[in-house]
Order: C-alpha cells, then structure tokens, then sequence
C-alpha cells in the first residue's frame, strides 16, 4: 500500500474502509521514491476515535508497558530531594506502581489506579518540592498547579465552573482513548483553603461546601475518572473535609515530617553541592557536624542556614568603604565558622524553644542542696523512662512549691539536659489578653505539635496562672482547667512519647479541682535553708569566707529567686556600680549593706 490507497477489510460481520495518510518506515529520512507499506501477520491496529466519534476499543493488546516516566532510574538527590526517601518509596508504590503497567495487566488485576494523594505536615519540610519534582518526573501531559484560593471567584456558580474545567481536558482524553489516555497530573497546594470541612464556615454563601462536592464528584463520581492523579498538599490535615480523605479519593496520605540527622545531611549536601564543585567550600566544613546540631530544622530552614552562611562569607570580600572595587573570586570560602554564625542566626520554628527555655533560668543551675538535687535527678529518670519505656507513652509531673523557689528552672534545665527534638513552654506570659476559647486552642496546638515528634517534653508553666485564677471568689477558667484535664490523661499516637512537667505555687487549689490526680509524681521543691543557702554563696564567690556563714544565716528558710536578687542589689554598693569589681572577684560584698538590702525584699 502507498499514500491515498484505499482499503476495504470486514472484521466480526461489519465492513470497514480506511484511508492510507501516510506511509513511511521508522528512521529513515524522507525521499523522493514512492513510500510503501506492507500488512503482514505481525501487524496490529490501534485505534483511535476523533473527537467526533464514538468508537471505543477496550481489552486491547499492548506490545509494550506505557512508560510513564521520563527517566529509566531516579537519584533523589540529582532532583533535590533529600531526607525523603523512605516517603518517596510508599508514593510511588501507592500511587505509581499500578501505573507502569499495561493497562491490560491491571484490567486482569480487577483494580483501578489511585487518582489522589495528599501530602501533609509542618511548614517547609518539602512538600511543595516533592510535588514539583514528581510532576516533572512524568510522562504524560503538563502539569496543573493550582494554587487553592486561585479557584476562588466572586461570582456565582464560577468556582464550581473553574474546578470542572481542571478536569475537562483529563475528560476528554479518556472519552477519545480510553484506557491509553495520558496521565493528568493536578497539583493542589494550600488544598486546606478551598476543601474545608462541610459546614464548618459561616460566610452565608455555601462556596466551600460546593467546591468540595464538585471536587468529590469529579475525582470518584458517577463518571469518575482513571487517568487522572491529584495531588494535594496541606499543613493542616484536620480542616480537610473527611470525605476528601477516604479510599478512591485522596487515598494515599504520606506525612512529609521534619528530616532526621541522615535527612538533614543529604539535604545541607544538596545546598552545598554547587560550592564544593566550585571550591568555594573550605575544608573545615563537616557537614555531618552540623545535621547533628540542627535538630528539628526543617528543609527550608536548612536552606536558609546555608544561604545565610554564604551572606557571611561574601560580606568578608566586600569593602564598605568602596563596594565598587572588584571581588577577588579566587578568596570566597565558606567556613565552619560561617555555618556556626548561621545557625545562630535561622532558628527552627517547630521542636525545642531553647531561647526560651534559657530565659527560664538566667543564671544558670547552681548546687542548691540534696532536696534540690534529688528532684532533678527524679525528673531526669521520667525522661529516660518516656524514651526508652514501650508502657508509659505519657508521663506526667508535677513541680510545686512556694513562689521563687527554681520549679520553672528546674523544668527548663530537664527540657534542655534531656536532648529531646520537641521541648515547648506554655507560660501564661504569652496568653495575655486572649479569650478562654483561643488560650485553649494555643494550648491544644501545642499538644498536637508534639506528638509530630517521637519524644516531647511539654513544661505547663505556673498552671494557677493557666487557669485565671485568684484566691477572691476563687475564680479560675473551667473551660482550661477541663482542656488540661483532658490532654494530660490523653494517650499519644502510637510510636509518641510525651513528658509534661507542671509547675505551680498553689498546689491546694490545684488540688480540691482534681488536677493534682492527673498527674502521675508530684514533687515538692522547698526554700532554701542556711546549709543550703551557703553552697550558693561559695558558688557565686561574692563573699569573704568570714562572712559567707553569717550571709547564709540570714538566708535561712529564703526562696532561691529572692537570694539572686538580694545578692544583685548588695552587689552595686551603696554609691552603685560596684557590680563589676565583685563579680570579677576583685571586691566582695559588705555584711552590713547585705543586711540592709535584705531588709528591703523581706516582707514581715
């Protein structure tokens, strides 16, 4: 046969004419001889139907697996990938693998392909990244990225229209090809703006519920679709619609989460590949040194470390006093120090709050006494217990003593020596002046935000300050007090493990509203008494050893707080700024002034 022929053939009863378009063999340049074709016992037809036709021909043998990726092999890492494998492995089994095989094979199998998967977890930890890279990573049509309140439109009916016409071209392909349609890749980033669980908004209009039942029914409706793949990306998986949420709709849900030490490596190796290649890397830099100190640093956050390193390293090429003179290339090297200073400088948003944790305890954790000591040693050992302990997925203690005697310092000194990834402080401080209903929510995010992490150690600071409450009345907030009752006797997540450490200076109030019960060990962290009070002094090195007993006698029976303040005030001298000569042990405090400073602070 040759172009223009015409061929007349009968296949099951019905006769059929086609047309030959074009004629031509496979590799070979075009030439001026007549082009020839031949059907042979090895030919096979494939049809397709235009867009006006109806033809559909199903159960057709395939002579090879649809190749739906571009590459043969993928390096996570060539693609900037990092920390992500093990996520990356259960997407492609999931969502991928039933995809690489002709359709024939998975029509045999009696199953359909997954068509949605949502990826979820905190801020920065790649989410983003990894949809971007998978839609590149396919074969078949563009991409679709739909940023969720682009949808959004003003008009009536508009939003609803503008999610349909996502799926008009996926529609279309698979009405004209059928099971050899090409994948149609729908990207949804901030999918929690749009898909809001039905009838959780109040704006009168109904737009949210009708964007999420368009959405339902285009995925898994009557007429659903198999050769589409949605992929929604989120930080908030608990405002999403449940429906949304079940198998044959977002049914593949992988947890982007913060990197481990291994993710954290592969992902500063990923930022610094450039500059190594370039020799613009000093060798000092040890990259396993510094995914071991950014612990609960996300991917973005890693980033942000790097390229604040470098800012560091290309402000010491430059002149201030002439930044037109030309930069010498040849000297720009990022060191260990420039990381160091980074590090500083980026701070993780999610895990242990340590700026804060040290403002908890300005001067540091001196030797206050056995009592003290043993308390420490006791809250240390829960901690061990909450990370090695399979029984105890919750443990809970209870810090209580008078005002100013160490229990918020205490806490702070075990969040810190106890290395966990997740240490939060909850302190009435940075509640004020909110609602009973948002206090709660702060509180309930806090909880949830920890059990994200393996081990967490959650520090309910002065909980009668929690609670609103005053000895007048008494009033306090039972709204609080039955949240805190709740999430204290709350079992994590399988695979969690929480230590919440309380503190509080009304211990009998806490008492007669059960709270005390909710937890498992109460500790009682007293005042200092003389014998105590005199290691402190020794510590601190601001009196004569003739003095130091007779200080410490006057100390007796004093809350740790109150002896850093008289020791701050008798420091200055009594014509002031004297505080730098005794503390550099040039000087030492008079008796007498520290008498008099005691008298000040001592209320009779």
């Amino acid at each position: 046969m040759t172009t223009g022929q015409r061929v007349t053939f009968e296949y099951h009863g019905n006769g059929y004419i086609f047309t030959v378009n074009q004629a031509a063999v496979e590799g070979q340049e075009k030439s001026n001889n007549i082009e020839r074709g031949m059907l042979s016992n090895e030919t096979y037809i494939v049809f397709e139907a235009s867009n006006s036709s109806g033809i559909k021909i199903v159960n057709q043998r395939e002579t090879a697996s649809s190749n739906i990726f571009r590459q043969k092999e993928f390096n996570l890492q060539s693609l900037g990938i990092g920390g992500l494998s093990a996520e990356f492995a259960d997407i492609f089994r999931r969502a991928f693998a039933s995809r690489v095989f002709p359709a024939h094979v998975t029509n045999k199998l009696g199953i359909k392909h997954v068509k949605g998967m949502l990826l979820f977890g905190p801020p920065g930890t790649g989410k983003t990244l990894m949809a971007r890279q998978i839609g590149q990573m396919l074969n078949g049509k563009e991409p679709k990225i739909v940023n969720g309140p682009e949808v959004l439109s003003k008009f009536v009916g508009e939003t609803e229209k503008n999610v349909r016409d996502l799926f008009a071209d996926a529609e279309q392909d698979q009405r004209t090809r059928g099971d050899q349609s090409d994948l149609h890749v729908i990207i949804f980033d901030e999918i929690d703006a749009i898909c809001k669980s039905r009838g959780s908004t109040r704006d009168g209009t109904g737009v949210h519920d009708s964007i999420v039942n368009q959405l339902l029914t285009k995925i898994d409706g009557v007429e659903s679709l198999n050769n589409v793949l949605l992929i929604g990306m989120t930080n908030r998986k608990d405002l999403l619609d449940e429906a949304l949420l079940r198998p044959g709709r977002l049914e593949v849900q992988v947890e982007i989460s913060l990197p481990d030490e291994n993710g954290r490596f592969q992902i500063l190796q990923i930022h610094t590949n450039k500059m190594k290649e370039s020799s613009f890397l000093a060798p000092d830099v040890n990259l396993q040194e510094l995914a071991a100190r950014t612990k609960n640093y996300s991917g973005a956050e890693l980033e942000g470390v790097v390229k604040s390193a470098v800012s560091y390293a290309l402000n010491r090429q430059l002149s201030m006093d002439d930044l037109t003179k030309p930069v010498d290339e040849e000297n720009i090297k990022v060191t260990m120090e420039d990381f160091l200073n980074a590090q500083n400088e980026v701070r993780p948003a999610f895990g242990a709050s340590t700026d804060d944790l040290d403002r908890c305890r300005l001067n540091g954790m001196v030797d206050c006494g056995a009592r003290h000591e043993h308390i420490y040693k006791r809250t240390m050992l829960l901690a061990e217990q909450v990370r090695v302990s399979k029984g105890s997925p919750i443990v809970t203690c209870l810090l209580e003593g008078p005002s100013g005697s160490g229990k918020t310092a205490m806490a702070a000194t075990v969040g810190i020596d106890s290395d966990f990834p997740y240490v939060k402080i909850i302190s009435a401080e940075s509640m004020i002046g909110l609602s009973e209903s948002s206090k709660c929510a702060q509180i309930v995010k806090v909880f949830e935000d920890a059990y994200k992490s393996p081990l967490s150690i959650i520090i309910l600071d002065d909980i009668e300050r929690l609670l609103e409450y005053v000895a007048i009345g008494p009033r306090f907030s039972n709204l609080i007090s039955q949240t805190l009752l709740v999430l204290l006797k709350r079992l994590p997540p399988k695979g969690k493990n929480v230590l919440v450490i309380g503190s509080t200076s009304e211990v009998a109030f806490l008492d007669s509203i059960g709270l005390c019960d909710a937890f498992s060990v109460t500790y009682h962290v007293p005042k200092l008494k003389a014998e105590d009070a005199g290691k402190v002094l020794k510590q601190l090195n601001v009196f004569s050893n003739d003095d130091v007993d007779a200080a410490a006698e006057a100390l007796n029976d004093m809350p740790i707080k109150k002896l850093y303040m008289v020791v701050e005030m008798a420091a200055q001298g009594e014509q002031g700024g004297g505080a730098e000569a005794i503390y550099s042990g040039k000087e030492k405090i008079r008796i007498s002034h520290f008498y008099d400073c005691l008298q000040d602070i001592v209320r009779y």
